[in-house]
């Protein structure tokens, strides 16, 4: 599949909230065919695909993964570090970069307490990573604050899935690139923006930041969310390969999450459903309340395994995620909106 390389190198680069940047070179460069690039003082990219009217639609991905940073370094030359968005138990045995004056590969060690009669318990307290440096040598090289990312190649399994780190949310990223993609001969009636959005990791910053930025008519937040399959959240019907999941709840615009749904329906394009009554937990919970307010859908990647080294997703999802939004893109007509946004 055309991109898929582009899928690769994103999932394997490092890109910890507040260090989005790291990232935007890859993605300028696969992305400069489809329009401008601007990026924004605090860390928000978009490129931006002029329309034929002044309408705008904002496609969100957020560029950023959950990460480590350096807490200490102790006398005999581990390092000790605080975590966010990472359970404990799935950093055991798993490899790192320190991002310090140079980057450098880690192990993340499990000190074992063998008077401790409850050996199933694993949290930041008792790991900490292993480089092979003395303190002296490390020190001069790491300081506390450094980011520290998990280190992951990505695994081609089978049935058209894969495995990497970091999949959330490089997979939404890769689905722009296919609604891009898609959408390259097609002049649109509204402007389209591709937003590579910073720190949702942390607070969905960046959802924020950008949307009082561009202003859209319509926003539409992608991202990944949990897969309902063996070892998955029972609470959900999300399945692996079955499509992308269209959210319903009062986060979403209703009108907008119907004529998503047509568009599906129209051209054949496999998609799941979701419900979630509260906060929804991504960009899009942002993008609503902005500049007014937004009329604002979610729609998302299933995967397994969130938030560790070995995230898994189906290509074929990813794919019909951006076949579905250009195809909603391709058809919306600025006559619609008016009608799309009364209640």
């Amino acid at each position: 599949m055309k991109g898929l390389d582009f899928f690769r190198i994103i999932c394997e680069a490092h890109a910890p909230s507040g260090r989005e940047d790291w990232l935007y070179s890859i993605i300028k460069d696969n992305f400069k065919e489809f329009g401008d690039t601007t990026i924004t003082k605090l860390n928000n990219m978009y490129i931006h695909k002029k329309g034929i009217t002044s309408n705008k639609l904002m496609i969100m991905s957020h560029v950023d993964e959950v990460f480590l940073m350096v807490k200490e370094i102790s006398e005999d030359g581990f390092i000790k570090f605080e975590g966010f968005g990472v359970d404990a138990k799935s950093l055991v045995s798993q490899e790192v970069i320190i991002h310090g004056k140079e980057d450098i590969s880690g192990i993340v060690a499990l000190k074992y307490n063998y008077n401790d009669k409850d050996k199933s318990k694993v949290s930041m307290k008792n790991l900490y990573i292993e480089t092979g440096f003395n303190k002296e040598k490390l020190s001069g090289i790491v300081k506390l604050g450094d980011y520290i990312t998990l280190d992951r190649k990505m695994i081609y399994l089978l049935n058209n899935n894969v495995s990497c780190k970091s999949i959330d949310n490089r997979a939404s990223i890769f689905a722009m690139y296919v609604c891009a993609e898609e959408l390259k001969n097609v002049n649109s009636d509204l402007d389209i923006y591709f937003v590579c959005s910073c720190q949702e990791e942390v607070g969905h910053r960046g959802a924020k930041m950008v949307s009082y930025d561009i202003k859209p008519d319509i926003g539409i937040a992608l991202d990944v969310t949990f897969d309902s399959g063996i070892l998955g959240d029972n609470n959900r019907e999300n399945k692996l390969g079955k499509g992308p999941v269209i959210c319903i709840g009062p986060n979403i615009h209703a009108k907008i999450r119907n004529r998503l749904i047509e568009t599906a329906d129209k051209y054949n394009i496999p998609y799941q459903v979701e419900v979630e009554p509260g906060n929804t937990g991504t960009d899009a919970w942002d993008i609503q309340t902005s500049v007014g307010g937004i009329a604002t859908i979610l729609v998302s990647i299933p995967i397994k395994y969130m938030h560790t080294s070995v995230e898994v997703v189906n290509i074929e999802d990813i794919r019909n995620t951006g076949r579905l939004l250009a195809r909603l893109i391709q058809d919306l007509k600025e006559s619609e909106l008016e009608g799309l946004f009364c209640f």
